[in-house]
């Protein structure tokens, strides 16, 4: 069986604009995955992170599995829930992976 990393490769090799599709939504990718690795590393559950940030459990799940879009204003709030500091930072496009 293939890989998931293989599969994507050869999916973005034989299709450029899945390729681009894929890149344009990176940001949004990072942000759902450190908030999930943080998550994960204090031993919490969506729920106790819900009952730290106000945020419904709900919320935090369409969040982590991307169907919901969170405000800049709900990212700094699960950022402090986390006990964790938001950081923004513009970068040349040049130096990104």
């Amino acid at each position: 069986m293939r890989s998931y990393q293989a599969y994507k490769e050869g999916v973005f090799k034989n299709n450029p604009e899945v390729k681009a599709e894929y890149d344009a939504l990176q940001p949004e990718f990072d942000i759902i995955q450190a908030m999930i690795d943080a998550r994960i590393e204090q031993n919490l559950t969506q729920q106790d992170l819900s009952q730290r940030t106000g945020i419904t459990q709900a919320d935090i799940s369409r969040i982590e599995n991307g169907t919901r879009n969170p405000s800049l204003a709900m990212v700094k709030r699960l950022a402090e829930g986390l006990g964790m500091q938001l950081r923004l930072e513009f970068i040349p496009t040049s130096a990104r992976k």
